[in-house]
């Protein structure tokens, strides 16, 4: 089932690419909604998505769509049922559109989904748009993070009284 992040009550989680955040240097994120057929709706209510192979990519038309997004087929589905690796167009205000395809002519840039959930009721996509991490970036960022992680502990034991 679709989690609830407590923040937004009518924001329910469905999948996260949690790895993007670490493989990449998020520059700028938008909400986009998404062309979808009724099953891929009804397997994303059942919480079954998977964004980890994910990217956005323009098309000639000036159009962005979302590849590479693992829906899986809905249980019940018969005939009508959708294939699950299939391309679906975001849907964008023309300006975030134009905004997204300047940064993506840069070279180092791309596209990629970040989280999938349903907002009142509709299907959308967090995506941003990004730059690749060298090793030594993410071999920084996991260094901090753990020097943070040790710092709070130390904090929390002085508060308990350990030392």
């Amino acid at each position: 089932m679709a989690k609830d992040n407590g923040r937004n009550p009518g924001k329910k989680l469905v999948a996260s690419n949690r790895k993007a955040r670490h493989d990449y240097l998020v520059e700028d994120t938008y909400e986009a909604g998404m062309v979808l057929m009724g099953t891929e709706v009804k397997a994303l209510r059942m919480g079954r998505a998977s964004l980890v192979d994910g990217w956005a990519g323009f098309d000639r038309d000036e159009e962005l769509w979302l590849e590479g997004v693992h829906i899986p087929e809905y249980v019940n589905g018969t005939w009508t049922n959708h294939t699950p690796r299939r391309r679906r167009k975001l849907l964008l205000h023309r300006r975030e559109l134009d905004k997204i395809a300047q940064a993506t002519r840069e070279t180092g840039y791309s596209v990629v989904p970040l989280s999938l959930y349903f907002l009142d009721g509709r299907a959308k996509v967090e995506i941003a748009v990004v730059r690749g991490k060298k090793a030594y970036d993410k071999r920084q960022a996991l260094r901090e993070r753990q020097d943070r992680r040790e710092a709070d502990r130390a904090i929390a034991a002085r508060r308990r009284g350990e030392d």
